[in-house]
């Protein structure tokens, strides 16, 4: 009897065949499976608890969740965030008690948790803190900032971390031993090709190799190399979300190595972010901010070629824009550093909140009208440019009675080396006009 073309069930791709089944079969994350680790002494002592695995795609969230229910014998009710509602989650709870009158725990694993809104985790805690449910929620973000503090409070975090190069290489084998791929082979510099394009996303590993063996097979081959490999795998996307924690982390690191005046790595960061599709004009504008909050009046040619490059971007576009950009974060990162202007500025600004609204100073008020000449406005103010050295020395500035608050304090970097000079030169001008 012919079978029926609606009802066959479709071949599983590699990635859910080699899905693990117990934590030894597991590669990578050792620092939570391995012996005496926090999820193998939790399945040894056979009590599960609430928790948040958090890690980027493909590190085996999803897996260490199914194994923790198996290893519990608990049932396993998996939920996404992302096509699931308040309707599911209501029948998952209903699952839960029903399993509940058998004698069998729940395990409800949430995945991608953080898109779930505030009413929605809320939703978990009652039954978290009954017993019926064990938690567990799967996200790509920081649980810091997307996950509601009471549910955070009762869900212990593990992080999980991008497979390595050995572990990959571990996958590559574990897929070649399949009877399917018997008489396959891949040569070292393909092997690494692959490594390279996964970017420790094991799911995007075996999704990459299994359309490499079906390319093979198609076309009868049994050797694989680089140059084919590539070939046939096109040009491939690295994983970048540019509203996620690898947008932030990535743009913090390029800032801290511009301001830490190592321009490799800052050149690194910025072409990993354009690598991975981060926005020129986004980049641009962080590094005018580098620019006024790092580097300074110890060298304000930084100020200037940073906003000609980002006008170079906007006349130019990509790449060529780009080039600039690039060359502006190596000047960045070369530059004398003073966060001198910076402080001043906070400094100020959180001076100027703790204080009461001071009056402007009689001498300083600008007397327009007759009025305020006959009250005495501007007037004993001595104008700068007609004093020795155009300065009033032993003049004052502040409100009355306000001592001087020193918020500006050049470092010993680049040109703020002489305005420090400068400035000394005047306070000493005060000092002598004051005996």
């Amino acid at each position: 009897m012919d079978k029926d073309l609606f009802t066959t069930a479709p071949a599983a791709p590699l990635a859910e065949r080699l899905r693990p089944q117990t934590l030894d079969d597991v590669i990578g994350q050792e620092h939570l499976i391995g012996p005496g680790k926090p999820l193998r002494v939790a399945v040894a002592g056979g009590k599960p608890h609430s928790l948040l695995l958090w890690g980027p795609p493909g590190v085996g969230k999803t897996t260490l969740a199914r194994i923790l229910a198996q290893s519990f014998q608990a049932q396993f009710l998996p939920v996404s965030a992302v096509f699931s509602g308040v309707k599911d989650i209501r029948e998952a709870i209903d699952k839960a008690h029903i399993a509940l009158q058998r004698g069998q725990a729940t395990i409800l694993f949430v995945d991608e948790v953080h898109r779930f809104n505030k009413s929605q985790q809320d939703a978990f805690l009652p039954h978290v803190e009954s017993g019926l449910i064990t938690f567990i929620g799967a996200t790509t973000e920081n649980p810091s900032f997307e996950v509601n503090p009471a549910l955070l409070s009762r869900a212990q975090v593990y992080t999980l971390k991008s497979l390595d190069d050995a572990a990959l290489a571990r996958l590559i084998d574990k897929a070649l031993a399949l009877p399917e791929y018997a008489g396959m082979r891949l040569d070292t510099p393909s092997r690494e090709l692959l490594a390279a394009r996964a970017d420790g996303d094991a799911r995007r590993l075996l999704n990459l190799l299994e359309q490499l063996f079906t390319a093979a097979q198609t076309q009868g081959m049994h050797e694989i190399n680089a140059a084919w490999a590539a070939d046939s795998l096109g040009t491939q996307i690295r994983r970048f979300d540019k509203g996620g924690d690898s947008f932030y982390e990535q743009i913090s690191a390029l800032h801290k190595s511009v301001r830490g005046s190592h321009p490799d790595a800052a050149l690194y960061w910025f072409t990993r972010m354009l690598d991975g599709g981060a926005d020129p004009r986004y980049l641009a504008r962080r590094i005018v901010r580098m620019a006024w909050e790092d580097i300074g009046l110890a060298d304000p040619r930084a100020m200037q070629l940073a906003n000609d490059a980002a006008a170079t971007y906007e006349r130019l576009g990509s790449p060529e824009g780009e080039l600039a950009l690039a060359q502006a974060v190596l000047y960045l990162a070369c530059a004398a550093k003073s966060n001198a202007g910076y402080m001043a500025y906070n400094q100020a600004r959180a001076f100027v909140q703790s204080q009461p609204s001071h009056e402007v100073p009689v001498h300083l008020r600008n007397a327009p009208t007759k009025l305020m000449k006959e009250l005495g406005y501007g007037r004993a103010y001595r104008y700068a440019h007609d004093e020795p050295h155009a300065y009033a020395a032993g003049e004052t500035y502040m409100p009355e009675g306000m001592a001087e608050p020193a918020f500006y304090q050049p470092v010993n970097r680049g040109l703020e080396i002489k305005i420090a000079e400068k400035l000394a030169f005047l306070r000493q001008l005060d000092e002598e006009a004051d005996t």
